[in-house]
């Protein structure tokens, strides 16, 4: 029996809470007090990119200051960068693509690991890998949901679930935490990279409450 990729009670708490806060940080001076606006507001979860240098670090203050907090690390492409987010303490990783190479050294380390899917070869391959919990990514621009239903309908009763992201908003995650097979939406919107990189926090906390608010009306 191959060894699940994501550790089944972290996969819990992702769904419980409906809502993964997406984030690019350019300054790690940013982190705790972002983290703790996401917080204050009703998000518990957050994957931070590795798109700039400043994401590990961020990471790493995060972990050690605002533990309460479920971070992860996003973009995650290479073994060594798997190795880089374990070493920073990510709680889990997700990619844009699926590598196996990748999927392998995170199961090797014990970090859940959810890597992303378009296709229903993606979804194979992962499920070959353990991978249960994928990422529908990009969700929006390759057909939304009714995608998702088509090319997953053969593979439900293995139990897999998905993290959509890519393109969504306040306005559309409902549609999207409606169906059985989304596990949490991962959103990109609550809190963009300029709104950190000027410290709006309250602009984020608004955003965060009202994706938390929806969520809840959904999930209960």
């Amino acid at each position: 029996m191959v060894k699940n990729a994501f550790d089944s009670e972290l996969a819990a708490k992702i769904q419980a809470s409906g809502i993964i806060a997406v984030l690019v940080i350019d300054n790690a001076d940013d982190a705790v007090p972002l983290a703790k606006t996401l917080l204050a507001n009703g998000v518990k979860v957050m994957e931070l990119t590795l798109r700039t240098p400043a994401a590990v670090e961020a990471l790493r203050r995060i972990k050690k200051e605002v533990p309460e907090m479920i971070a992860g690390a996003g973009t995650v492409l290479t073994p060594a960068q798997v190795d880089e987010v374990f070493e920073a303490g990510a709680a889990f990783a997700v990619a844009p693509g699926l590598n196996r190479k990748v999927i392998e050294r995170a199961k090797e380390l014990g970090l859940s690991f959810a890597p992303g899917v378009m296709t229903p070869s993606d979804i194979e391959a992962g499920l070959e890998l353990g991978c249960t919990l994928q990422k529908f990514f990009p969700a929006e621009t390759t057909g939304g949901l009714k995608h998702l239903s088509a090319m997953s309908a053969p593979y439900k009763h293995l139990g897999v679930s998905f993290i959509p992201l890519g393109g969504l908003s306040a306005a559309n995650m409902n549609t999207y935490l409606e169906s059985s097979l989304v596990a949490a939406i991962g959103g990109s919107w609550i809190a963009k990279q300029g709104d950190i990189k000027s410290n709006n926090w309250d602009v984020i906390g608004k955003n965060a409450a009202e994706a938390v608010a929806i969520a809840k009306s959904i999930k209960g």
